[in-house]
């Protein structure tokens, strides 16, 4: 143990878990998930904490990891989840949380990585209104326009979004591609439960200023010098007929 209270534990590097840089979220992958959320054991990941709350924040394609940390940093008491489909870089989360675990005594409690389709199963893990906070960082872009329908913001997709976040729930999103971030906004702007903030909104909220360099994906556009467009939505309540 150093000067500062910290464990000499060593990281897992990335250089051992390098994947390629997407996964076909259309092919059948084997993935085991719950039946329904009541039947999901979270201890594994949580371990007492999850006897007490439930996730609140669920970072979609988290990547190395990145946001998971910064925001754990932060927000202490909330359970946040990442998901990923990528099997090696599940497992450099996974193995990343457990080290930094040793390392920093009683910190990254609140965070675990799990492995999924997040386009097909989300349903199965998380309640309806559970959600107060969604990320979509640096999603994969599917260029070619016959591959639209893989990309994670759709219609379809976002009525699933809009079950799982409370009223006044909050989704995050950012990309480097233009065309991309044109898409998300259209299709999030056009849903009835979704209201885009301002810039004065996104302003105050401090979770904004971590969505650009906090990820992996972010740094390398940074040090390529390349433009990042973001926009956040937040949920409207639900009708009374629902």
């Amino acid at each position: 143990m150093d000067a500062d209270g910290e464990r000499n534990v060593e990281l897992p590097q990335k250089k051992f878990f390098r994947q390629r840089a997407h996964s076909n979220p259309m092919s059948d992958h084997d993935l085991v998930y719950p039946l329904s959320p009541d039947l999901m054991d979270w201890s594994p990941y949580y371990g007492t904490l999850a006897e007490k709350s439930r996730i609140s924040f669920l970072d979609i394609g988290c990547g190395y990891g990145g946001l998971l940390f910064k925001l754990s940093d932060i927000y202490h008491s909330e359970l946040i989840l990442g998901l990923e489909i990528r099997v090696k870089v599940c497992d450099f989360v996974q193995e990343k949380i457990r080290a930094m675990r040793l390392k920093h005594p009683g910190k990254y409690n609140n965070i675990a990585c799990l492995r999924t389709n997040a386009m097909k199963y989300l349903p199965n893990f998380i309640f309806c209104h559970q959600l107060s906070k969604m990320f979509f960082l640096f999603p994969d872009p599917h260029f070619k326009k016959a591959k639209y329908k893989r990309r994670i913001i759709s219609t379809e997709l976002l009525a699933i979004y809009s079950y799982l976040l409370k009223p006044d729930g909050l989704i995050y999103t950012i990309t480097d591609v233009e065309n991309l971030h044109i898409w998300m906004v259209k299709h999030i702007s056009e849903h009835p439960l979704f209201e885009k903030l301002n810039e004065s909104e996104m302003m105050n909220d401090p979770i904004v200023k971590l969505l650009y360099d906090s990820t992996e994906e972010g740094q390398k556009v940074t040090r390529n010098k390349g433009k990042k467009w973001a926009a956040v939505y937040r949920k409207r309540p639900d009708p009374d007929w629902l």
